[in-house]
């Protein structure tokens, strides 16, 4: 699953870059993806919907065993 959770981040990151940030894997357990918010998503006050309306949402469209994700 991880490699899978790469690809759809690998697809997210040129979004985040144009606003200069980026985001970086942590890790997958259990359906849970841990990833870090870098740049200019690490203080921005939206970074949690960024967070839940764009990568969460699209982790769980895209695989199906994708239950949560978690900024750490």
């Amino acid at each position: 699953m991880k490699e899978e959770v790469e690809k759809v981040i690998e697809s997210i990151r040129p979004n985040l870059q144009l606003d200069g940030g980026d985001i970086e894997l942590v890790s997958v357990e259990d359906g849970v993806v841990k990833v870090r918010l870098k740049g200019a998503c690490a203080g921005c006050p939206m970074s949690q919907m960024t967070l839940a309306m764009g990568v969460e949402r699209a982790l769980k469209e895209q695989i199906p065993g994708v239950t949560k994700v978690e900024s750490v």
